[in-house]
This record gives structure tokens, C-alpha cells and sequence, in this order.
């Protein structure tokens, strides 16, 4: 059974950064996808980065593009993303997220598994 773990969120004022990280339980440390996704309220969901697990190749949303960055830890089976130059527009529910596959980009394709999510609040 796969289980999905987030923390990490939490508030902070504008131009500050967060890590948030993810533990996945039962999922394959080979020839997976580990993403990140936010969603705002009133917003739908989004993709904000992905990495495949063998060699590490990344994809990220235009949006966060230099700013974010996501990382794994195939040992600890984690992912992490950190979230620099925040923006209060940043402020959402950001998901970890997982999938079997070879194509990782969050943006363009549907991940199959989840966690609930931790809060990422930027005040300007």
C-alpha cells in the first residue's frame, strides 16, 4: 500500500523559503515519478515540479522555475522541494505525489498517487 507524508509547510513573509518534504511508503525506488502539486482555494490544481528516480531528471512549472527546486533521497525514499524567493501568490496546499513511468512532468501528465498535503502560507 502506498503512503505519502508531507511536512515541512508553514507561514512565512514574502521572499523567505520553506523545504517541504515527503516520505513515501510502498512505492518502487526504481522507474517512478515523485512530483509536487498546489492548489490555491478557489484554484484548480497544479503541477509545480517532478523528478524520475533514475538519474534524477526534473521537470518544473514556468511559474517556480528558478526559484524552486526538487531533490530525492532514494535511501530514505524522500522527496524534497525548496521553495526559495517565496511570493504570496505561492500560498497553497502543496501535495506530494507519485507515479509508475518514465515521464515525470507534473504539468503534463496525471500522477496516481497522494498524500494530504501541507500548507505553505506567504504574507507579503
Amino acid at each position: 500500500q502506498v503512503q505519502l507524508v508531507e511536512s515541512g509547510g508553514g507561514s512565512v513573509q514574502a521572499g523567505g523559503s520553506l523545504r517541504l518534504s515527503c516520505s513515501a511508503y510502498g512505492v518502487s525506488t526504481i522507474n517512478n515519478c515523485m512530483g509536487w502539486f498546489r492548489q490555491a482555494p478557489g484554484k484548480e490544481r497544479e503541477g509545480v515540479a517532478g523528478i524520475y528516480s533514475d538519474g534524477g531528471l526534473t521537470y518544473y512549472a514556468d511559474s517556480v522555475k528558478g526559484r524552486f527546486t526538487i531533490s530525492q533521497d532514494t535511501d530514505k525514499h524522500a522527496v524534497y522541494l525548496q521553495l526559495n524567493s517565496l511570493k504570496p501568490e505561492d500560498t497553497a496546499l502543496y501535495y506530494c505525489a507519485a507515479r509508475y513511468g518514465t515521464f515525470c512532468d507534473p504539468t503534463r501528465i496525471a500522477y496516481t498517487f497522494w498524500g494530504q498535503g501541507t500548507q505553505v502560507t506567504v504574507s507579503s
